[in-house]
């Protein structure tokens, strides 16, 4: 594990995931970035992160799904979650903390907002 820990990135939007990935490892953090949700439940059978950054809409499995499952997995329940989403409406924050998510950042977001949200979780 490199630098400060190993963050997933799962975002289908090639953008949002690529100034997320620079950011982070900006920052010491390794960046393990996932194009969709089903790609982020592949890599955590081989790959345990110290933390995911999760979109919600996404093709396929969306947010909640990578979530439900990972919550339901023993490898990967107690690994904090970070909603990092455009859905960013009060009845949709608490349907992400329903979910089991750890804290929520909206899109759009700032660097100190990311950065922030992430040391509650990680040095």
């Amino acid at each position: 594990m490199a630098g400060k820990g190993t963050i997933f990135v799962v975002d289908d939007d090639n953008h949002a995931r690529s100034l997320v990935e620079m950011i982070l490892k900006s920052k010491g953090y390794n960046a393990v970035c996932c194009i969709n949700g089903q790609d982020a439940l592949d890599k955590l059978k081989t790959t345990i992160p110290n933390l995911v950054l999760l979109d919600i809409m996404m093709p396929g499995l969306n947010g909640y799904d990578v979530l439900k499952a990972m919550k339901e997995n023993p490898k990967t329940e107690n690994i904090p979650v970070i909603m990092l989403t455009a859905k960013g409406q009060g009845d949709e924050i608490m349907e992400g903390y329903q979910h089991g998510a750890d804290y929520y950042i909206p899109k759009p977001f700032t660097t100190e907002q990311l950065i922030y949200g992430i040391s509650l979780y990680l040095p």
